[in-house]
């Protein structure tokens, strides 16, 4: 059987020697690694002086800042659900518009549909109510020949 040579994927490591350009990206990987922990510590650092120094006032402060936060967080939430409300109302306006002045807005077939459907079955009723309405006549109509004979 003849020998096939398989092509190299990117993820299995070559057989040479580690090139000079293999070693830089490695240094510059290291040094950009470093650098980035370096940062990560000063932030956490920095983020725990904070911590110890803020914590007294928001806890002196908190009677105060804990009902201001849920107004405004009552507001802001209320401001958004009367603004989506309105506008839902002024699409449901122009929609309405639209299907009136006959430009066919998007559902107007599912709602011509239905409304055919519902003036179907109505008609259906009415000649239902119609026929039991008439059996009822003609059975009083009958019990009663019955009774004067």
């Amino acid at each position: 059987m003849p020998h096939r040579s398989r092509p190299m994927s990117m993820y299995e490591p070559s057989s040479g020697q580690p090139t000079s350009r293999k070693a830089v990206k490695f240094m510059t990987a290291g040094t950009i690694g470093a650098a980035l922990l370096v940062l990560s510590g000063l932030t956490l650092t920095g983020t725990v002086i904070a911590l110890v120094v803020a914590t007294p006032v928001l806890v002196l402060s908190s009677p105060i800042l804990v009902p201001a936060a849920i107004v405004v967080f009552l507001v802001t939430s209320g401001f958004f659900f009367s603004s989506g409300c309105g506008l839902a109302a002024i699409m449901v306006s122009l929609w309405i518009y639209n299907y009136v002045t006959g430009k066919h807005p998007p559902g107007a077939d599912k709602l011509d549909y239905a409304r055919g459907r519902i003036a179907e079955t109505a008609k259906d009723m009415k000649d239902r109510a119609k026929e039991c309405g008439q059996n009822v006549q003609q059975k009083v109509q009958e019990s009663s020949h019955t009774q004067t004979s």
